[in-house]
């Protein structure tokens, strides 16, 4: 996604966009304790090779694709987005003709993130601010089959096969507590902003 397409896609956010809730509060600490392997991740993408919606979700070029910075990187471990201008770290994806649908970038007043969602429901994604650090995007992409009561999905051994997850540390000047996030429904946008911290006074 090129900074144009990043700016007509604002554009269009104005007129059909949805705002989403930011939560400061983090529910369950504990939650992505087991790590996704690459192993694993190539073995659960090849029994869901026929899963339309798996295939989408975690294909490369997506937001939530370990595989987004060309190569294995767990999704669920935060990473530094705004340290990397996104042409240079997304170059190798590009390159290989991979459609890549994931813009980051920053100005002198804010940081911004977008990212096509494809095969994720609106209400299904939720946003979190952990611990002031760490921007938290994550959702649900196949209902879990509970038993007994069961455990939390994020929880699980296998997380990924019900839900996403991306994290990302956030930079030392981002005014988290200003947080917003917008959803474009058609088609499936979701826009971050976090403003930068007032310089303090010299």
């Amino acid at each position: 996604m090129t900074k144009n397409a990043l700016e007509a896609g604002r554009m269009t956010m104005s007129s059909s966009q949805k705002q989403v809730e930011v939560s400061f509060e983090d529910s369950n600490p504990q939650k992505w304790r087991v790590p996704l392997k690459e192993d694993s991740f190539r073995s659960f993408m090849e029994k869901e090779k026929n899963n339309a919606t798996a295939q989408k979700v975690f294909a490369r070029g997506s937001l939530f694709s370990p595989f987004l910075f060309g190569k294995f990187f767990d999704p669920s471990d935060a990473f530094p987005l705004w340290e990397f201008e996104a042409d240079l770290l997304l170059a190798t994806l590009r390159s290989s003709n991979h459609h890549c649908n994931v813009d980051w970038l920053q100005s002198d007043a804010d940081f911004t993130l977008k990212a096509e969602l494809p095969g994720v429901g609106s209400s299904g994604v939720q946003i979190c601010i952990e611990n002031r650090k760490v921007l938290e995007i994550r959702g649900v992409w196949r209902e879990q089959q509970r038993e007994g009561g069961g455990s939390d999905w994020k929880s699980s051994s296998h997380w990924w096969e019900h839900g996403f997850v991306r994290r990302i540390e956030l930079p030392e000047n981002a005014d988290w507590r200003k947080t917003e996030a917008n959803m474009n429904n058609d088609p499936m946008f979701l826009q971050i902003s976090i403003p930068k911290a007032a310089a303090p006074n010299p």
